[in-house]
């Protein structure tokens, strides 16, 4: 692909994060990926060019070990033309959210990543008109931390995700908690999942998103304005579940395609599209986490049904969802056993500075750091050897963590049917799909000191504002098959 020849405004703003730019073209399947710095701290092109290349190696050599070959896409390193990539910066700033202008694209170095355009489906050609659906989902941590190192009980027995709700809605990130909760949907249990998929749908916060044709229709689009208007997404999606308008339209309608849409994506989560086997990793076993949260909307209604059990079918091993959940787990010591052993690796670097690129810490992310990730021993031999392996582990874990999932949707007709192709049925359509993940970039080594702090302040403010006002008879529902702890409150 030249994109020198391709007219600046031939490319559109696609969205950020944190650490860079991405837009898409608009009539390729292409996105380029710029990375981003504060203004007064602009990096050298060698710099740029090394940070593209441990983000390529690492998903490339890493990552790809993990979740399988059809589901990674690494993409490649290109060099522009610094005078193209000014004018596209100029022409993506106005679309830029407030939020994320307190840092610059890259427009020095000319260096970008040039990737496959993940809302249109991979691996085989449409025909240019054929409309396309594609749903992000950011499903976060999807257990239940079973670490002895815990500190506080209530983390055996609520979710991170549920309970740091409570403390971005006191920040005043988001105006209301939402009813998601990861456990649900990684559980593998369809009536637990289309209630988790309802959840985001109902409040998506920047957890779901949903594109047609590449362009966005639902989701959030910053951290205040949420599209809730689930008749204007209905409109939307009609043409795609019920293209021959058969159904009449009201709130009947509409109620219809979000339970369309809800079993669609259910049944590709759940199935597998990717033959090979994800590299060497013994996984950890999932039984050795709660499979359910007390904090869950979905538990709190099985509870007032009368009911004292949660039902877990389990994943199927070579889905998506399976494969996330494994790469979670090495996250086996949480961040209280973790924490330790990274002052340890710290106080070694302290002695020793000059041992930091030997640890392979910042790089080169290549099969030998990976074949470091294989040994789950849970022996403390005292060693930094030990101990870097498992901040190695936990960095792994919580990209996954942080990872997003990419369904591709495009219907297919009766004729086009091809067994070479993902396929997934609707009540009045067929698509054919693909799933992939994005957004694994290895988190920084540097934020761990961060990760623990803010692991605190989550826990006590939960313990002090949300649980401390519950019903206390609630929990002892949830206590069946588990030891009881007696709790003596003053009176």
């Amino acid at each position: 692909m030249e994109v020198e020849k391709m007219d600046e405004n031939e490319w559109k703003y696609h969205g950020e994060g944190n650490q860079s730019l991405v837009v898409s073209h608009c009539q390729r399947c292409v996105v380029l990926r710029f990375l981003k710095s504060p203004p007064n701290q602009t990096k050298t092109s060698e710099e740029i060019l090394h940070h593209l290349q441990n983000i390529l190696d690492f998903g490339k050599h890493v990552m790809k070990q993990f979740f399988g070959e059809n589901y990674v896409h690494h993409g490649e390193i290109i060099q522009l033309p610094l005078d193209f990539v000014r004018q596209l910066c100029l022409k993506i700033q106005p679309e830029r959210p407030e939020c994320r202008c307190d840092k610059d694209m890259d427009t020095l170095s000319g260096f970008a990543m040039c990737l496959p355009n993940l809302t249109r489906p991979q691996s085989y050609r449409l025909a240019e008109h054929r409309p396309l659906l594609c749903i992000e989902i950011k499903p976060k941590c999807g257990f239940i931390p079973f670490s002895s190192h815990v500190s506080q009980e209530i983390k055996h027995k609520v979710c991170r995700y549920c309970m740091h709700q409570h403390l971005k809605v006191a920040n005043g990130k988001w105006k209301r908690p939402s009813k998601y909760c990861p456990l649900d949907l990684f559980s593998g249990n369809k009536q637990r999942m289309h209630f988790a998929l309802k959840s985001l749908l109902q409040e998506a916060q920047n957890n779901l998103k949903i594109f047609k044709n590449g362009e966005l229709i639902y989701g959030c689009k910053d951290d205040q304005d949420c599209v809730s208007d689930w008749n204007e997404l209905a409109r939307h999606l009609k043409p795609f579940f019920f293209p021959s308008n058969g159904l009449v339209s009201g709130p009947h309608c509409t109620r219809t395609i979000v339970k369309e849409l809800i079993q669609v994506i259910t049944m590709t989560l759940l199935s597998s599209t990717d033959t090979c086997r994800a590299g060497d990793m013994k996984t950890v076993p999932v039984s050795q986490g709660r499979s359910y949260c007390e904090a869950s909307a979905f538990n709190k209604e099985v509870v007032r049904n009368g009911k004292h059990k949660v039902e877990s079918s389990g994943l199927p091993r070579g889905c998506l969802l399976y494969k996330t959940l494994q790469a979670q787990m090495l996250d086996m010591l949480d961040i209280e056993g973790l924490y330790p052993l990274y002052s340890r690796v710290e106080q070694y670097l302290e002695e020793f500075p000059e041992e930091r690129s030997t640890l392979q810490i910042d790089g080169p992310y290549n099969e030998a750091f990976y074949e470091k990730l294989l040994d789950l021993s849970m022996e403390d031999d005292g060693t930094v050897a030990f101990a870097l392996t498992k901040v190695q582990q936990y960095r792994i874990a919580m990209t996954a963590k942080d990872c997003s999932i990419m369904i591709a949707l495009s219907p297919c007709l009766q004729d086009e049917c091809s067994e070479q192709r993902p396929m997934v049925l609707a009540s009045k359509s067929r698509f054919t799909f693909s799933i992939s993940v994005l957004d694994l970039d290895l988190k920084p080594y540097e934020s761990i000191p961060h990760q623990y702090k803010l692991d605190g302040e989550i826990v006590n403010y939960y313990l002090k504002n949300v649980q401390a006002k519950d019903d206390p008879v609630m929990s002892n529902l949830f206590k069946e098959n588990e030891d009881c702890t007696l709790v003596l409150h003053k009176v």
